[in-house]
């Protein structure tokens, strides 16, 4: 599968709150939290609920793709999208492994591995 996606009950607003904490202790740091559905609405184009996108990073995993793989830039920072669907909360990435094959280097799957098993746990107890 393309995407890592669950639901909770919790609104968008407290499970980005969460997922900020569980990333801290997973070694990630939110780098931009994007309310898309904030930015649509002031341009005209508002969609029906809300919609967040937070850009996270682990500087040490960071390092190491890009030491090995410059277009390994192309993915980062990762994306975690946090939005309401069907009254409920949708918490979902792209799974860094999926990402990582789009480039041919083997050497950097155990890097995005890693990295989304980390993204994963940070999700799950977010929800």
């Amino acid at each position: 599968m393309f995407d890592y996606t669950v639901q909770s009950d919790r609104t968008v607003d407290d499970v980005v709150v969460r997922l900020g904490e569980a990333l801290k202790e997973e070694s990630f740091g939110v780098l931009w939290d994007f309310d898309l559905s904030e930015t649509l609405e002031k341009k005209g184009q508002g969609i029906d609920g809300k919609y967040r996108i937070l850009e996270v990073c682990n500087p040490k995993a960071a390092k190491e793709v890009l030491s090995k793989q410059l277009e390994g830039g192309y993915f980062l920072p990762c994306k975690i999208a946090v939005f309401e669907k069907d009254d409920h909360t949708q918490i979902g990435m792209p799974r860094p492994t999926e990402l990582i094959r789009l480039i041919d280097d083997e050497s950097l799957q155990a890097v995005a591995l890693d990295v989304e098993s980390r993204l994963q746990r940070a999700i799950d107890q977010s929800k």
